[in-house]
């Protein structure tokens, strides 16, 4: 779910400004997390969304930031939601990636970002035609004691029907406060299912750390939520000397666009890891000095592989830093600004996309790995690093 990094840090102030969002599918009843731009020291930086250069154009599939605005204000001018007017401007738009969050909504998103929230733990994406789809199920979690299953079609929540519905409003429909009950109507296999579940404070631990025989270091992101990109960095100084390591990115939806340029930092001394356009103002951002530039890697990537983990994948593959193994990428390389509306819900709409350092865009072809592989993709990396020097 695309989420409102104006309000990353400060959920009750909408007015702090904006940030880079490089946004990709939803994360269901978890509060979502999104490609959103918090610098390190923890103070939101600011993105300029003031109105394109004259002659500038407006990409083909992006929303008008001014009609939505118009559409809201009109809106609500009339007594009407203005939320649901914009969302309808941006529906029309054919922006697949825009969105509109009332402020609730963006408290959730933010109680995501650091690894916790209240729901049921399903992550969830919609697809062109407006089904909603669950796409992973949380082991442990209430939807997981309850028998859903990743392929499970979501037909209503507590009554609602969530076909057709922004997953923003899906969302909404399925957080509440933990210990309630949420009944939820699904489809496996042409049969309806009904699942009543009870809304839990989850979290998940974005990044761990296993070790393979012959000094391999196999480390796990599965979202860059805050912190996680220091995890990583931890990870790396404390990896054998001399040993490999396989950066697991499958999987990984995508998340904080620091915490991502944090991780591609562990591997690279400094230099560019992406550039970004916001309505054809291009800018850069820069990996951190002093990361380990030596050591055999490897990043192991798949379909859900997406967003912010693509910019990783990327740039530790452009900059010559680390070979790709695993399949093509989901290919979502758009960037998201938000736009507050008159009755304090906010649009995010696409401006720009982003770029390796090779120059390349990742939106809708993805990234083709170094390594084809199919099942076994670490028995494939672990031979990738073994003709790198490392094991016996």
């Amino acid at each position: 779910m695309p989420g409102l990094p104006a309000f990353c840090l400060r959920p009750r102030d909408p007015r702090r400004g904006a940030v880079l969002t490089l946004t990709f599918v939803a994360v269901v009843a978890v509060g979502a997390f999104t490609g959103c731009w918090v610098p390190e020291d923890g103070a939101v930086a600011a993105a300029r969304t003031d109105a394109p250069a004259p002659g500038a154009r407006r990409a083909e599939g992006t929303a008008d930031r001014e009609a939505v605005a118009r559409a809201a204000a009109e809106a609500v001018a009339e007594g009407k939601s203005g939320k649901k007017a914009a969302q309808e401007v941006v529906s029309r738009s054919g922006d697949r990636w825009g969105t509109v969050y009332d402020q609730g909504e963006y408290a959730a998103f933010a109680e995501g970002l650091d690894g916790h929230w209240t729901g049921v733990g399903v992550w969830a994406g919609r697809s062109h035609d407006g089904v909603i789809k669950l796409d992973e199920v949380q082991p442990g979690s209430p939807a997981a004691r309850a028998g859903l299953r990743a392929g499970d079609r979501l037909l209503s929540v507590d009554g609602h029907a969530v076909t057709g519905l922004a997953v923003a409003d899906v969302v909404a429909l399925l957080r509440g406060t933990a210990g309630t009950p949420v009944v939820l109507n699904l489809s496996r296999d042409g049969a309806d299912l009904t699942e009543t579940v009870l809304r839990q404070r989850l979290r998940t631990e974005p990044v761990t750390v296993r070790r393979l025989a012959g000094d391999v270091t196999v480390i796990k992101v599965t979202s860059f939520t805050r912190g996680s990109g220091e995890r990583v960095r931890a990870a790396v100084r404390a990896a054998p000397p001399g040993g490999g390591v396989m950066l697991d990115l499958r999987g990984n939806r995508g998340g904080l666009v620091d915490e991502a340029v944090s991780t591609a930092s562990a591997f690279l001394d400094g230099g560019l890891v992406a550039t970004y356009d916001v309505r054809g103002e291009q800018r850069v951002l820069n990996a951190a000095p002093g990361g380990d530039t030596t050591r055999p890697l490897v990043a192991l990537v798949d379909g859900g592989t997406m967003s912010a983990a693509e910019l990783v994948t990327g740039a530790l593959q452009d900059r010559g830093r680390a070979l790709a193994v695993g399949s093509r990428t989901f290919g979502k390389g758009s960037v998201q600004m938000p736009t507050e509306l008159p009755d304090g819900s906010v649009a995010e709409l696409t401006v720009g996309t982003y770029r390796t350092p090779a120059g390349r865009s990742l939106d809708g072809g993805g990234i083709t790995p170094d390594v084809p592989a199919g099942d076994r993709v670490e028995d494939r990396a672990v031979t990738v690093l073994g003709g790198l020097g490392v094991g016996p």
